[in-house]
């Protein structure tokens, strides 16, 4: 006979009651699905309510010792490599196969070293469809830093940087570190964005420019590390809260690119 005080049936109960529950902030943003094992990683950070941008550099203060601390974004349309990224950097792992698109926001961080001062990154995953535009657009102000992406193998994500850049000028703070990625350069013969293009822009925008592949992590490593290098020029070592960003280049395979420009 059925017994609802039972601890089974009680811990089952739970299960599907915790299973319901959503975020406030979340309730209108699509559900992961119950079989993908990525989506807790991936999906819609684990929080009643996104944390304000205090509560995050408390959180970043109590990790690990360092130097400086930077929020980092990740920026770009659906689809052009921005978890992958960040996995790449964070785990040195490429994130292959299907997995469920980032919804709303997420964040990693990690202490690097560059030029022996201790650098904490935050880095801010990000969704890159439209319709969740608006949650992004709630932490640009934040920012210390934007690595904004685009896919070598999609015209389209390419052509949508200058909108991207618009959206900067109007959310981000003024002085903010911009740097241009083109993403996938792996690609080959798939390739529909030149590497000249993707420098001719940076310099119309006066922003720094790589190409970059989480796949193979060419560049990634060194994408991270000028931004935290610009981060640590920009810190005000007088006033502790102008810390910002530390990064330590783990990877052996180093890139025959010129310096960024």
């Amino acid at each position: 006979m059925w017994n609802p005080h039972s601890l089974d049936n009680r811990q089952m109960e739970k299960r599907v009651v915790v299973g319901r529950v959503r975020p406030t902030w979340a309730r209108n943003l699509p559900e992961a699905r119950e079989d993908d094992d990525k989506s807790e990683e991936l999906g819609v950070m684990p929080h009643s309510d996104p944390p304000s941008p205090t509560e995050t550099w408390n959180q970043g203060k109590q990790d690990e010792k360092y130097d400086v601390f930077g929020k980092v974004m990740l920026l770009g349309d659906s689809g052009v490599g921005k978890t992958c990224m960040l996995v790449r950097f964070r785990d040195g792992t490429f994130l292959a196969g299907n997995y469920i698109s980032t919804v709303g926001i997420d964040f990693r961080n990690k202490v690097v070293t560059v030029d022996g001062i201790k650098v904490k990154l935050q880095i801010w995953d990000t969704a890159g469809q439209e319709r969740f535009r608006s949650v992004t657009h709630a932490y640009y102000r934040d920012a210390h830093a934007l690595l904004l992406l685009y896919d070598v193998t999609n015209k389209i994500s390419f052509d949508n940087i200058r909108a991207w850049l618009g959206e900067i000028r109007e959310y981000a703070q003024d002085d903010v570190v911009i740097m241009l990625l083109g993403n996938k350069s792996d690609s080959g013969l798939e390739r529909a964005v030149r590497r000249e293009e993707g420098q001719r822009l940076a310099r119309e925008y006066q922003v720094a420019f790589m190409e970059t592949s989480a796949k193979t992590g060419l560049n990634v490593e060194d994408a991270f590390a000028h931004v935290a290098r610009a981060l640590v020029a920009k810190a005000n070592p007088v006033d502790p809260s102008r810390l910002v960003v530390r990064a330590q280049p783990s990877q052996e395979q180093r890139s025959s690119c010129p310096p960024c420009s």
